[in-house]
């Protein structure tokens, strides 16, 4: 029997401990983000032919700019409510643990808030102005997300995406005055995705000129936001199954081959899909209420050889 003496086996154990401590990610160092956002009253194009829409927004656009974060990291958040603007706007952040009376009050016409918290949960939580009417604040654009990283990074169960894209689905009243009807539910006429209706979709609308990208075989992220005054959403990606859901966007909340998965109103989730290797396909990401679908809620993404090295990545993350 071949006994090795005792001062080389501790050696053996030491150099594979440090050997398993240089694969083991160490967390990421907290850190303070400075957030700085205008609320706006501005037209936006809601579709691909140009219609305008009387808008309320978070810098000018809709959705608002995508927040990104650290877990442990402190978010130290600044709203701008010009004079110019005829109403009172607020900010909720779904990733905050505060007082709704005091870091989410309403922000006069003309007046400035700033507050401050800690990203405590890792995830994908959805922002929105909560002033009231807020069902009115939110169908008129005023809402986002944003991407809480763990602060372990990437790992196993939780792995790095050759790209990554975020939608944001919400449901358009014409009718921008017409408080009573979002909150009833009554008079959506369009889906939109990121803003627009068939925002992504060049099958359903001929007017469409953006689709999502990637390459045969990639790993596709997919930070959702359920924007919607009144319907969930049952997100479904048509020709593929989703490899992984994080549910919030936590990691530690994972499910495992996913067909379809019901989003709930003001909640976000991520969600992977992974395409064929060997050749080019093509998926639609729908919300499988056929309602909401053939209204506007239709996103293809086109893997194929030659996709856009840009797209998915970095600030492309959120296709305009």
């Amino acid at each position: 029997m071949n006994i090795k003496p005792l001062s080389t086996a501790i050696k053996y154990k030491s150099v594979s401990l440090l050997m398993l401590a240089l694969f083991i990610a160490e967390p990421i160092a907290a850190k303070t983000v400075k957030i700085t956002m205008t609320a706006k009253e501005n037209t936006v194009v809601i579709d691909n032919k140009g219609t305008e829409y009387p808008a309320w927004t978070y810098d000018g656009t809709i959705p608002g700019p995508v927040v990104r974060v650290t877990e442990g990291d402190t978010v130290d958040f600044t709203l701008i409510n010009p004079d110019t603007n005829k109403e009172s706007h607020s900010m909720d952040f779904h990733a905050a643990v505060v007082d709704v009376l005091k870091e989410f009050s309403e922000v006069k016409p003309g007046e400035t808030k700033h507050f401050s918290f800690v990203a405590k949960h890792p995830g994908v939580f959805m922002y929105h102005c909560g002033a009231a009417t807020m069902a009115q604040h939110i169908a008129r654009g005023m809402y986002g997300l944003i991407i809480v990283d763990p602060k372990e990074g990437f790992s196993e169960a939780y792995p790095k995406p050759d790209r990554e894209y975020v939608l944001i689905q919400s449901q358009y009243f014409p009718n921008a005055k017409d408080k009573d009807a979002m909150i009833e539910n009554r008079g959506w006429t369009g889906s939109l995705i990121n803003g627009k209706i068939f925002h992504y979709d060049p099958v359903h609308d001929e007017n469409a000129s953006l689709t999502l990208q990637s390459k045969p075989g990639e790993r596709v992220r997919i930070f959702f936001v359920n924007a919607n005054i009144n319907n969930p959403v049952a997100f479904h990606p048509i020709a593929g199954i989703w490899d992984k859901v994080y549910i919030n966007g936590n990691p530690k909340n994972t499910l495992y081959g996913i067909q379809t998965y019901n989003v709930a109103v003001a909640s976000a989730d991520t969600f992977d899909l992974v395409s064929p290797a060997d050749h080019p396909t093509n998926n639609a990401i729908v919300d499988h209420t056929m309602g909401a679908a053939l209204r506007g809620a239709i996103t293809v993404l086109m893997n194929m050889p030659d996709a856009d090295p840009k797209l998915g990545k970095g600030d492309n993350i959120l296709i305009r």
